[in-house]
């Protein structure tokens, strides 16, 4: 993933100030699931997230892991 970010003239450090996050924020995603930033990256180097991080997406019988719905809060 990296790899293909460079052969496009980025970085995940570039592709996070370029979408107004942190530097550091983006490489934040290769260590902890974020589907916003995967999302990100996914769409930036053309491939889906779920072939990236396949382990975020698919349990161990291949079976669409539910995403987790963020709570809303008291005032929503």
């Amino acid at each position: 993933m990296i790899a293909a970010l460079r052969k496009r003239g980025t970085s995940l450090a570039a592709l996070s100030r370029a979408f107004g996050l942190s530097s550091t924020t983006l490489s934040n995603t290769l260590h902890r699931p974020w589907p916003k930033g995967e999302i990100v990256i996914a769409e930036v180097i053309g491939v889906p997230s779920a072939e990236i991080w396949p382990s975020r997406y698919y349990d161990h019988t291949g079976a669409l892991r539910p995403r987790k719905e963020k709570a809303k809060g008291a005032g929503a």
